[in-house]
């Protein structure tokens, strides 16, 4: 019987549990996966500790993966026993040998790209992808600020806005995250815990500040960002790894005439269609280098607490995979 790792309720990593699950046949529009690589992201960790209660328990965690076609329920002619595919699932369970899973949230995983490359990125590609275009259409001639530039996403962006000519102002918490940034092309970098990030980035740009700034950090570095940005300036806040951002008071907005966004990957790609060109654009740039992301970082399914936890103390450097 296929295991799965269970939370009963939210808590420290200990809180999830391998246990052995029935997956049944897939009902209409479903597929039965069998999963080969599984993503961890820092939402699996909010959900976890109970910060978001978007999980019914008990249940099992994860919202990407990929994996291989073991069945397909009536009505599904997208897929077909045995294609490779990847998925984002909205309604959890990717923490999972095998699993039931919506054929409209897989997409078709093209032929040389890596199972365990894809399933750990496809959120943060997305992410990355949605990011730049729709929730703020970046162009060349923009500077931009990435905080922590090294991490999943943040290398992304670094890599995908230097290839579109933008400037690429990055934060990192020490030299050696200072490298591997400056080769994901970051053109100018930030020791945040050496230097004062607004004061570096006012340097950087002449007193201007930076058109957007991206910021999954949160409560520690928001109003940070939202210092460093130029007159109409425009500051995405797509994660909270340190905690929640304060309470914002709207005249501080009015100052420069900024604009504030919190996007959730889920309200862009809603759409099949939205969701197949997403990530078609997001595999090219993968297979045609515009992309050249670090290798995971792999752990045991059974290991996904110490997973959580490297990923807590920031002991990881990029995308984060189990692996059944």
């Amino acid at each position: 019987m296929p295991i799965a790792m269970v939370m009963h309720e939210a808590g420290g990593p200990e809180v999830l549990k391998a246990e052995p699950i029935e997956i049944g046949a897939p009902g209409p529009g479903e597929l039965h996966l069998k999963q080969t690589a599984v993503g961890v992201n820092f939402h699996d960790i909010y959900v976890r500790s109970g910060l978001y209660q978007t999980l019914p328990l008990p249940g099992v965690p994860g919202l990407e993966g990929a994996g291989e076609v073991l069945a397909v329920g009536e009505g599904v002619d997208r897929f077909q026993v045995g294609d490779r595919v990847a998925y984002i699932a909205h309604g959890y369970g990717a923490y999972a040998e095998e699993r039931l899973i919506k054929a409209d949230n897989a997409v078709p995983l093209p032929d040389g790209l890596d199972d365990t490359l894809v399933a750990g990125m496809m959120v943060r590609g997305l992410t990355a992808r949605v990011l730049m275009t729709d929730v703020f259409a970046l162009k060349p001639g923009h500077t931009l600020l990435v905080q922590a530039a090294a991490g999943g996403v943040g290398q992304l962006l670094c890599q995908w806005a230097h290839h579109l000519g933008a400037t690429v102002i990055g934060t990192v918490g020490s030299e050696a995250k200072a490298e591997q940034a400056r080769a994901q092309g970051c053109d100018h970098v930030i020791l945040y815990r050496e230097q004062d990030v607004t004061e570096a980035v006012k340097t950087i740009t002449d007193g201007r500040g930076v058109q957007v700034a991206y910021d999954s950090v949160g409560k520690d570095t928001f109003y940070g960002s939202l210092a460093c940005l130029a007159p109409r300036g425009h500051l995405v806040n797509f994660g909270q790894s340190s905690g929640p951002v304060e309470p914002l008071a709207m005249p501080r907005l009015a100052a420069a005439s900024l604009t504030v966004t919190r996007p959730m990957l889920g309200h862009y790609i809603g759409d099949l269609a939205r969701r197949d060109q997403v990530a078609a654009e997001f595999f090219a740039a993968l297979q045609d280098g515009t992309l050249t992301p670090a290798a995971p970082a792999i752990y045991d399914l059974k290991d996904v607490g110490q997973a959580h936890q490297d990923m807590e103390a920031r002991k990881t450097h990029g995308a984060v995979v189990l692996k059944p």
